[in-house]
């Protein structure tokens, strides 16, 4: 009976660390995320800054996942839907695997197109921290100056993240 009840309790305490959005929605990140790096797939190492810099002009959506996350690998048919809504749109993509070798095998066999780079599984860094990362798949709208538009969701065919895209196009 203990056992029951101890994964009941454990149980309960997942589902509400889940998917629960942070109290308060950032609209810029903090610098000390910015300045996380990743890496590019020929191994080239990049701060998220630079990466979001490069992209200045354009709507971005940030999709952090994993190969290993079965609501990343869930969500790929609607994230390709919205990809193909919104050619116009930056799509990168940060991914948390834990090698270089999974992250690559990952793109390749859900055939993710878009920017790539790795973060690693690096929860508690300056980026995850910065963004209040508890959940992956995880989407950010960024707009044109690289500020953040739509600061949290959860499933690519979230109304709000096509919702945002629009308005930042009429903007």
């Amino acid at each position: 009976m203990k056992k029951i009840v101890s994964i009941l309790m454990l149980f309960i305490g997942v589902l509400s660390f889940a998917q629960n959005p942070p109290k308060e929605m950032k609209t810029v990140f903090p610098t000390k995320a910015l300045e996380d790096k990743v890496f590019d797939l020929e191994d080239n190492s990049i701060t998220i800054g630079k990466v979001i810099e490069n992209n200045k002009g354009k709507i971005i959506v940030l999709d952090l996942w994993a190969s290993w996350c079965g609501d990343c690998v869930k969500n790929m048919p609607e994230l390709k839907t919205l990809h193909e809504k919104n050619p116009d749109v930056a799509f990168v993509y940060l991914s948390m695997d834990k090698t270089n070798e999974a992250w690559k095998k990952g793109i390749e066999k859900y055939d993710i197109k878009g920017q790539h780079y790795l973060l690693g599984n690096n929860w508690k860094g300056d980026f995850g921290t910065g963004i209040d990362l508890n959940w992956i798949p995880r989407y950010l709208v960024l707009d044109q100056k690289g500020k953040i538009a739509d600061y949290y969701s959860v499933k690519a065919d979230d109304p709000k993240v096509q919702a945002t895209i629009d308005k930042l196009r009429k903007k």
